[in-house]
């Protein structure tokens, strides 16, 4: 071997050792690169991308200008039997790796970086007994960490092997809880919350070390007995031990006041009150916890004493901006119950809150409580505007919005250079008829049920967060369960459960492109870049739950279910 060959050798083996640290150090995703996600857009390495929850991405190559030229990359077909499978999850994306869960709590990770087709690299197996919601996985250090249930538990996976490196149960002896939130990677831990509250269990927030999966603090969403809060449980039933408030969305964090907010569901049994008398603390709530410690640092509830299963599980989006020229930090959400509500981040107070759907449970929100303008803190039962069916015999009610929202677990986005709140609701109402025999398992927990006449279509809204005006709808012909992905290409990008996927003008709201794959969504919308090249990914697959919301679209009744991960790229 010549002297330069040999030199050229050297150079060649420490290019390799260099390109091999690099990819080493970008394997492990850091607090320090959870912290700026916008040093590399390329990636989507968190449930909503960014921890203020925005679903805004900074990448455009993908624009309104050439949007019209989208089409499939390539699709991976996830599960088994497809037509009882569904995907909540948003997928995860580092540099062109992509990770999903399906129902089953099964983890996948797809091999994306050809462009041109998707291989699945390993699938790690929870050995779930049945299936369950789940809306994704985390990335923290070199583990992806997931949900899995039936019993719930979180696992961490080696993101290289796909071995199990942890593994650890929360059921914490409760068989119908379940997880269903994509954990949130904060610092050192892993922050959790419960669900199964409308199967009679009391929900929690919890933190687990991130390295080990040892549980840290787990605080209840409601009260016991003494602990405050509990006052607002009037009744003789002990409700308090069933009584809901689960948490299954994923919260946001601000790193700058340390504090994560998440959003709880409604007070069990869900159509009853006067099972459960008073305003039923925390349900129905934003949360604000310090992740070290689990101790609350404020809460607001939006619908006291519930009856109509307005949930506010949500996303609560974080935005810095001006209100009155002032700079603040503040907190959106468009809430299940037909208002958008905006808040100060320091302490919940609330900014304003209007309707951005039909809403006639109320005749409006206090704008300077964020209460109902009928709420009495004399009553134990609030009648509100007399939308609500409590007298057995009393003829029944149209109550807007239903159960399904205005949205729900379908996430809005915010984008920060229009300034706007992109929010995908549910147009249609619903009558509620109260049992006051289901209190129990046995009976259902519900204290009575919901039925609707009407055919469930979706209003794609936009809503300046600050005044909670309405700028633009546009309102389309099927429901959705998706979600809306905002993007620097000027679009934002939502499916419905008709099998479209459809982009539309960030300013006008036109719809400039869509494709149509014959199979629901019930999962958001994101995008990612690897080699130069945008793609837009989204997996189909709605939950048999979901049947209800087409009673009404007779046309769609044959549709297919498949559980399958669409990427699209020009």
């Amino acid at each position: 071997m010549t002297k330069r060959d040999n030199s050229t050798r050297i150079t060649l083996l420490a290019t390799s050792v260099l390109a091999m640290a690099s990819a080493a150090f970008a394997a492990d995703v850091t607090p320090e690169r959870l912290r700026n996600p916008d040093r590399e857009p390329q990636n989507w390495l968190m449930n909503h991308r960014t921890y203020d929850g925005q679903r805004f991405s900074p990448l455009g190559r993908i624009s309104r200008d050439n949007v019209k030229n989208l089409k499939l990359a390539f699709a991976i077909p996830l599960g088994g039997s497809a037509g009882d499978e569904w995907v909540e999850a948003t997928p995860l994306a580092e540099n062109g790796f992509i990770y999903i869960t399906d129902s089953w709590g099964v983890l996948y990770k797809i091999d994306a970086t050809s462009g041109e087709v998707g291989r699945i690299v390993w699938r790690m197996e929870p050995k779930q007994e049945k299936q369950a919601n789940n809306r994704g996985a985390a990335l923290w250090g070199n583990l992806v960490i997931s949900p899995a249930n039936w019993p719930a538990r979180i696992v961490a996976t080696d993101k290289e092997t796909g071995k199990v490196v942890w593994e650890t149960n929360v059921s914490f002896g409760e068989p119908q809880l379940r997880i269903t939130a994509a954990p949130l990677a904060i610092k050192d831990r892993i922050i959790i919350g419960a669900s199964g509250g409308d199967s009679g269990v009391r929900d929690w927030v919890a933190a687990l070390d991130a390295a080990s999966g040892k549980l840290l603090w787990r605080k209840f969403t409601i009260p016991a007995p003494g602990e405050p809060g509990s006052e607002t449980w009037k009744d003789a039933n002990n409700a308090w031990q069933t009584g809901g408030a689960a948490v299954w969305v994923t919260g946001t964090y601000d790193p700058d006041t340390n504090q994560t907010i998440w959003g709880t569901g409604n007070p069990v049994p869900m159509f009853d009150p006067t099972y459960r008398p008073g305003d039923n603390l925390y349900t129905n709530s934003a949360i604000s916890y310090d992740p070290d410690s689990g101790n609350m640092n404020w809460y607001f509830q939006y619908t006291p004493g519930d009856m109509w299963d307005y949930d506010e599980i949500g996303t609560h989006i974080m935005i810095d901006t001006e209100v009155a020229g002032q700079p603040r930090k503040l907190i959106t959400h468009s809430a299940r119950n037909g208002h958008l509500y905006t808040m100060d981040r320091h302490n919940g107070q609330i900014i304003g809150a209007k309707p951005y759907t039909d809403v006639n449970w109320t005749r409006g929100i206090d704008q300077k409580t964020g209460r109902p303008l009928e709420y009495d803190p004399s009553k134990d039962i609030q009648t509100y505007a007399g939308a609500g069916n409590l007298a057995a015999g009393e003829a029944l009610k149209r109550v807007c919005p239903s159960i399904l929202g205005g949205n729900n677990f379908w996430p809005s986005s915010y984008n920060p250079r229009t300034k706007l709140i992109y929010i995908p609701s549910m147009s249609g109402c619903m009558t509620v008829t109260v049992d006051r025999t289901k209190h129990n398992a046995e009976r259902g927990w519900n204290g009575g049920e919901w039925t609707s006449s009407e055919r469930f279509e979706t209003d794609l809204t936009a809503v300046d967060p600050v005044t909670q005006e309405i700028r633009k709808t546009t309102h389309l012909r099927y429901p959705t369960r998706s979600g809306t992905l905002s993007t620097a290409g000027g679009l934002v990008f939502l499916a419905l459960f008709d099998g479209t996927v459809a982009a539309f003008d960030d300013t006008s709201l036109e719809q400039l492109w869509k494709i149509n794959v014959g199979t629901r969504f019930a999962a958001p919308p994101m995008t990612f870049e690897f080699n130069g090249k945008q793609y837009v990914a989204i997996a189909s697959g709605a939950s048999p739950l979901s049947k209800r919301t087409l009673a009404n679209t007779p046309e769609l009744s044959e549709q297919r279910n498949a559980t399958v991960l669409y990427v699209f790229g020009l």
